[in-house]
């Protein structure tokens, strides 16, 4: 009985999820798309009130896929990034932070909004892009890299290496091909949104590696001169020897 429940429960979460999964992905987007303009230029009322609205859909959808999680724990564990990036605004509205010098108060979560919101907004770009695996993370670098210029900027704008937009996204996309550059943030806040860029950095370098020579290697194997084998080369041993094996057996047998 419990058995049949629970997968009742997740038949129904799954029809839910897919059911939401549409317009969730545009407004994941949307939500990324609002916070780099509040970092780089600040939100006029108007989106305030539509960053507002779109917060309470992303609670409601988050508090009905919570409920119908028959395992609330598990459920939790996998999303607490995302109930993460649905307090932080809540702190904000409530001016919570107010009462607490912490690293000059609201900078010092505008981090975990950004990672919160990339974690969010690569849910839907992993959505959109299904199978299309290098696709994904093109996308996705060029994602983080607006993002986290968008962070950089907002977090560093004293310094002379992030005056503007345009040095701040510069830096961030040396930073991403771990190329470097002369200037360095000095707040702990863009440190450590350094830090986080610089392990996606990283990844997606050694990634797109791997890809490339996947590819030319298996264009080398497509030619006949080629010195390593191809899948067509290796089919064709495997023919002759199972014809081998069996001439073997039939004069065994004579």
């Amino acid at each position: 009985m419990k058995q049949q429940l629970v997968h009742e429960r997740n038949k129904l979460l799954n029809e839910v999820e897919q059911l939401l999964e549409g317009p969730m992905i545009f407004l994941g987007f949307v939500w990324l798309i609002l916070l780099v303009v509040e970092l780089i230029w600040g939100l006029p009322k108007l989106l305030q009130y539509a960053t507002f609205i779109i917060w309470i859909i992303f609670i409601i959808d988050f508090i009905i896929k919570f409920i119908l999680a028959p395992y609330k724990i598990k459920f939790f564990k996998k999303n607490w990034l995302t109930a993460i990036s649905l307090l932080i605004p809540a702190l904000r509205i409530f001016r919570i932070f107010r009462f607490i010098k912490l690293l000059q108060g609201v900078r010092s979560i505008s981090i975990v909004r950004i990672v919160s919101s990339l974690n969010r907004s690569m849910k839907s770009l992993r959505a959109t892009m299904k199978r299309r695996a290098f696709g994904y993370v093109a996308l996705l670098a060029v994602v983080v890299t607006f993002a986290g210029a968008a962070g950089m900027y907002a977090l560093e704008k004293p310094n002379p290496g992030f005056n503007n937009f345009g040095m701040a996204l510069w830096w961030t996309a040396m930073r991403i091909i771990t190329a470097g550059s002369d200037y360095f943030p000095q707040t702990p806040e863009g440190r450590g949104l350094a830090f986080l860029l610089s392990l996606f950095g990283y990844a997606i370098f050694g990634y797109v590696t791997a890809t490339l020579a996947t590819f030319f290697i298996g264009r080398d194997a497509e030619e006949k001169d080629a010195p390593v084998a191809g899948a067509k080369d290796v089919e064709e041993l495997k023919a002759q020897i199972k014809l081998l094996t069996v001439s073997i057996n039939q004069l065994i047998d004579k």
